[in-house]
């Protein structure tokens, strides 16, 4: 007891110590020079907390009761609590002057600095009396528990304590309303990085809740250096090893997927805009590829879906109708042929008005025809009359189409007295008028007209040789069972259309010449290019289309995919489900560290004659080629091995694509097949990642008769 009688009167003390440090520290911390072991001090407050917490909640609830003996106990637990919240609050304040600031810091410190204050008032004044007691105990409780609420606000982000139980329900956004940042790119950011670099808790001095923050950068240098990656803070600290002190998110947090570093590199390249619509992305651009996979099959319509067996009588030869993307009642009709035009076959439309959003009629011959029938289409949205030969007078039936946002009238012949009717088309948001006989001053009067429209008028290309655009490649599906028809179109009517159905490159003279729909009956790489007088062939645009392949009997994988990329197994392997371009859609076996290696297993007199493997195209994310195929024949004799390699190689980053191997098998007698890709062991010298290990990604074996 000597010994205890000694140390209360200096934890008495302490107290005050503790007590006025701390209002030194809130008071003028900012003007004083920490030393670096107290930085160490400061940097152990998130250790320490919790011990004074419960110790003074113990000392609360020991003093409220009326025995003696636990009110005396509770005041000694009182004075080592006091002693351990005083430390515990001038660590804080300490860490406080590290890349802290805003008003959860404030609520934080000041609450904290008040719970030191009133342990030290409870233990001298506990016996002034009852009331006093009660309410400065319950004070203290209070104290504390908001204390806790804005450490873990600064720790984990606003509304941390209520999160679990707020709703969950995100905003439905619709790839023509989308914006890069605000829907794409600052999602990740907030669930990935904000809580490290917002009010409160700015470390290296970069603050991404707000733009301005992250248009300023870091300490360290800027956050984003539009389409320069290399200098861009943002994707180095990303793509450091996750060992790394400097790696973002830090080890000790969530990590970004593949997928997610995949967008914000392709945000970086293509310029870092903070207002950018994904509707302004070109197609083929990988920002706009990344964005479609999140938002593009998102639009929900209020209508209901047309009847089955409507839409399979309005199908024929020269019109399709097909829903706009699988499973939404929203329909797109277009025409094709124009020597076989019937311009009654549009009121065969009456029966899916609601749900008709996207009607081609382009290079059909309208200069007579009755337009009134589109007044009955409440829910178009987007109208092709390219070409067509309609007069001014014939658009006054567009007025009433509210939903009409995108109209394409190039190749008519206006004029500048169209400029009245062409103005009464509020509702329209982008209008195309090429080639549309309009003279500068009608163009500047139907600007004027319509100041909410995006209108093209094309260019004058007097003197000067332009690129065709590439030709549209239109088709049901990738992967199709017997056979399918495949649609070749180009929004230039004299253009001509060359094409390849071997992967090859089209060529002006020796290629064939689209003139209707081919009907294709096997795996190929269609490629097509545009061709027209005084203009530039257009790019090449290409496409893979897979016929479904005969089923196996069985198969068996020699080694497991990796965990992350392994589908189904091998059964995703002859599901006839073709993956998409984004190769975390968990519909790809993907393998780095082992080879892909099957065994197949055939149906009696089931033998294939071709063996198509359908992979996935990714340089930036280390997925190329297979470096070899080896395939192995199986019968009576034993094993047969084929030795093949691919006919591609990568030689430089490019798009996410498609790509496809197809070998011949012997014309002899087998009944099972063993088919072995092994990934590129090391990435050719051009690649970022040069000597590492790159990867096979593979969604299907086809095999066909």
């Amino acid at each position: 007891m000597p010994k205890v009688s000694r140390i209360i009167p200096i934890l008495e003390n302490l107290l005050f110590f503790w007590l006025g440090l701390a209002l030194v520290l809130s008071l003028a911390g900012d003007r004083l020079e920490i030393p670096a072991l107290l930085q160490v001090l400061g940097r152990a407050h998130p250790l320490i907390l919790h011990f004074p917490i419960v110790l003074l909640l113990m000392a609360v609830g020991l003093l409220w009761l009326s025995d003696l003996r636990l009110k005396n106990a509770g005041a000694q637990i009182l004075l080592v609590g006091g002693n351990l919240t005083g430390i515990t609050v001038v660590a804080g304040l300490i860490l406080a002057t590290e890349d802290y600031d805003g008003d959860a810091l404030v609520w934080h410190q000041w609450l904290g600095l008040a719970s030191l204050l009133l342990s030290v008032l409870i233990y001298f004044f506990r016996e002034k009396s009852a009331n006093f007691l009660r309410i400065s105990t319950g004070t203290l409780a209070l104290a504390i528990i908001l204390t806790g609420h804005f450490g873990a606000n600064l720790t984990h982000g606003e509304d941390f304590l209520l999160a679990p139980i707020q709703s969950k329900e995100t905003e439905f956004v619709a790839l023509e309303d989308a914006e890069v940042f605000e829907h794409l790119v600052q999602p990740i950011l907030e669930a990935k990085c904000i809580a490290c670099h917002k009010e409160g808790k700015v470390k290296g001095e970069l603050r991404m809740d707000q733009l301005a923050g992250l248009q300023k950068g870091g300490k360290s240098g800027p956050f984003v250096v539009p389409g320069d990656m290399e200098k861009s803070l943002l994707i180095q600290r990303i793509n450091l090893p996750k060992d790394e002190k400097e790696h973002m998110p830090p080890k000790n947090k969530t990590q970004l997927t593949d997928e997610e570093i995949e967008i914000l590199e392709a945000w970086v390249a293509a310029g870092s805009s903070f207002d950018q619509k994904v509707s302004e992305l070109k197609s083929e651009e990988p920002l706009f590829q990344l964005a479609s996979n999140r938002f593009s099959n998102q639009k929900t319509y209020s209508f209901g879906p047309a009847s089955d067996s409507d839409i399979k009588k309005l199908n024929n030869f020269f019109r399709k109708v097909n829903p706009v993307f699988p499973g939404s009642p929203a329909l797109e009709v277009a025409y094709y042929g124009i020597s076989t035009f019937d311009a009654a076959s549009l009121q065969d439309l009456k029966k899916v008005n609601k749900q008709v959003v996207r009607l081609n009629l382009n290079r059909m011959p309208l200069a007579t025809v009755d337009l009134s029938f589109l007044r009955n289409f409440p829910n178009l949205e987007e109208l092709q009359l390219n070409f067509t030969g309609v007069k001014p007078e014939q658009l006054s039936n567009l007025e009433g189409l509210e939903n009409l946002r995108n109209l394409a009238l190039s190749g008519n012949e206006f004029g500048s007295s169209s400029v009245s009717e062409l103005s009464k088309l509020k509702q329209v948001r982008k209008l195309f008028l090429w080639n549309s006989g309009l003279d500068e001053t009608a163009k500047e009067e139907l600007k004027k007209g319509l100041p909410q429209a995006q209108i093209d008028f094309g260019f004058d290309g007097k003197g000067i040789i332009y690129a065709l655009n590439p030709p549209k490649i239109e088709f049901e599906k990738t992967l199709f069972q017997d056979s399918m028809e495949l649609i070749l179109s180009h929004p230039i009517r004299t253009a001509e259309i060359r094409y390849s159905l071997d992967g090859t490159e089209p060529d002006s003279i020796q290629s064939p010449i689209y003139s209707g729909p081919i009907w294709l009956k096997k795996t190929v790489q269609i490629r097509a290019k545009a061709f027209s007088r005084d203009w530039k062939g257009s790019v090449i645009t290409s496409n893979l289309v897979f016929k479904e392949g005969i089923k196996p009997q069985s198969y068996q994988l020699a080694f497991e995919p990796n965990p992350r990329y392994k589908a189904k197994g091998a059964t995703s392997l002859f599901d006839g489900i073709k993956g998409k371009t984004n190769h975390t859609s968990g519909d790809w076996l993907g393998f780095t560290d082992t080879p892909l290696e099957i065994e197949i297993f055939l149906e009696k007199n089931s033998a294939p004659k071709y063996l198509s493997l359908s992979f996935l195209l990714n340089e930036g994310a280390y997925i190329f080629p297979p470096e070899s195929v080896e395939i192995w024949t199986g019968g009576q004799a034993g094993w047969q091995k084929i030795t093949q390699t691919p006919t591609q190689v990568s030689s430089k980053l490019e798009e996410v694509r498609f790509g496809v191997l197809t070998y011949s098998l012997p014309e002899v007698s087998f009944d099972k097949l063993k088919v072995r890709l092994k990934p590129i062991s090391k990435l050719p010298a051009w690649h970022p990642g040069a000597g590492a290990k790159g990867w096979v990604f593979v969604d299907e074996i086809l095999l066909n008769l």
